[in-house]
């Protein structure tokens, strides 16, 4: 056996740093050596590089998998976004076994894996290695010193969609005429986890899972509310509500008024939505505008643990129907939150970044990306002030229009369509109220308005990024 000098180097995975990605470089390397026979008449048979083979297309195609599922800017934990309580399971059983079948490659003479303190991998071969061959102080200091910082902070560390388990578990604690009702939300604790275990607690009838007929359930939510019980419906997806959308429109946002007062509709209708990754154009829709235009309806999108705990509380406790808007992508966003009660006011937007040079509104996953573009705004001298409006209708205009009178220019960042979108009302609402002081157009970053293509390369560009929201706040400031 020898080495095939003339190939030294494997180009590793793009942002490399998990086991199943590294597996995949060792055993690719060990294939890039030739086989040479002993001597022509042995009549052994050349096993070593088909297994070599087999093994690296193996681990490769775990890998593209693994890197796949855990790789995404907005914390989902799988392309769909779906199941992430199950996933995270998954995922560390599946990194436990790749670390066992790496393990005997990692002992072998000459082999180095080499974690730097950027995060970044290299593979390397020394006859001369000694003692262990997994270096990573950098890192696990870092990691250390983060997680000595977490700790002292008071609370608990939740991700999003525990943070909603929370507030829902705690407002069927408090008050017994809550309810919940959906699809698959009773022992299968619901597509994304959020009821996981509240059927066992408190039965089936208060976690009742229903038919797939949305329509005929979210009716049955109105009905019981209007009776006296506070049901929480959940949609399995926002896309699926359309087709109650004569129950949410005609009767939920109407009855209080066409019953003259007789009737108050206490109801929480809640679910996904916004672009996932790559679920294709009916699981990837913004629909946010559609139901702010039904009149008698509350509409608010949280962001974080923190607000999603809160108006879940709120927007259960509220005598107003509302609906409570998820991002798919968000589920598995962590935080540490209070253990005490709170609640989040359902009128109100939340100071993100306080600034001075244009005021950046924002809802939902955008938050993350117009963080991300104002560290680089940062850089280059401009202080942007950055508010999550939080509530879609209605419009925090006092929180806004503080900031407007401030710093005299707006951009708004929304997912949404730009055709009769979120950003199209708020613009309206700001020239209505705030025009006298305002120093330059309005400017509106809203997604295409073409369906979301399946394709990741074009399903980005769908999407406002951080790079646009940068070269708008520029040229806003001028």
């Amino acid at each position: 056996m020898r080495r095939n000098r003339g190939a030294n180097k494997t180009p590793g995975l793009r942002e490399g740093g998990r086991s199943l990605s590294l597996l995949s470089l060792l055993s690719l390397r060990r294939f890039q050596y030739k086989y040479e026979p002993r001597s022509l008449s042995s009549p052994r048979l050349p096993l070593r590089p088909f297994l070599s083979l087999f093994f690296s297309l193996f681990s490769l195609s775990l890998a593209i998998l693994f890197y796949s599922f855990d790789h995404s800017e907005d914390g989902s934990s799988a392309p769909d976004g779906r199941h992430p309580d199950g996933f995270v399971e998954y995922r560390h059983q599946l990194r436990q076994v790749s670390f066992r079948i790496a393990a005997p490659i990692f002992r072998r003479k000459g082999t180095i894996l080499v974690v730097k303190s950027d995060g970044r991998h290299t593979v390397g071969f020394n006859a001369g290695l000694r003692g262990a061959n997994l270096i990573t102080n950098a890192v696990a200091a870092k990691t250390e010193a983060s997680a000595k910082t977490m700790d002292s902070k008071p609370g608990h560390e939740v991700l999003l969609f525990e943070a909603l388990r929370e507030g829902l578990e705690e407002e069927m604690d408090r008050d017994p005429r809550v309810c919940v009702m959906g699809e698959d939300v009773g022992h299968y604790g619901g597509s994304y986890k959020v009821t996981k275990g509240l059927a066992d607690k408190y039965g089936d009838l208060r976690v009742l899972d229903t038919p797939i007929a949305e329509n005929s359930f979210t009716g049955m939510g109105i009905g019981a509310a209007m009776t006296g019980l506070r049901p929480v419906v959940e949609g399995m997806n926002m896309g699926f509500l359309l087709l109650a959308f004569n129950q949410i429109s005609n009767n939920c946002g109407m009855l209080h008024y066409t019953s003259g007062g007789q009737f108050t509709i206490p109801i929480v209708i809640r679910g996904p939505g916004g672009v996932g990754r790559q679920l294709g154009a009916e699981h990837s829709q913004r629909l946010e505008s559609y139901f702010q235009s039904i009149p008698g309806l509350q509409m608010v999108a949280c962001s974080t643990p923190y607000n999603a705990k809160g108006l879940m509380k709120a927007a259960i406790r509220s005598e107003n129907p509302v609906v409570l808007f998820e991002h798919v992508l968000l589920y598995n966003l962590k935080e540490r939150i209070p253990d005490e009660d709170y609640i989040c006011c359902l009128e109100e937007a939340e100071m993100v970044r306080p600034g001075e040079h244009v005021t950046i509104l924002m809802y939902s996953r955008m938050r993350y990306h117009v963080m991300q573009a104002a560290k680089t705004l940062v850089n280059k001298g401009y202080d942007p002030e950055v508010i999550d409006i939080r509530s879609l209708k209605p419009f925090d205009l006092y929180t806004i229009g503080n900031s407007i009178q401030k710093t005299h220019r707006v951009l708004i960042v929304e997912e949404c369509m730009r055709t009769g979108g979120i950003g199209a009302s708020l613009r309206a609402a700001i020239i209505d109220n705030f025009w006298d002081f305002l120093d330059a157009p309005i400017m509106c970053l809203s997604s295409q308005d073409v369906p979301t293509p399946y394709a990741g390369s074009l399903e980005d560009w769908t999407v406002v990024q951080p790079a646009q929201i940068v070269a708008a706040v520029e040229q806003l400031c001028q």
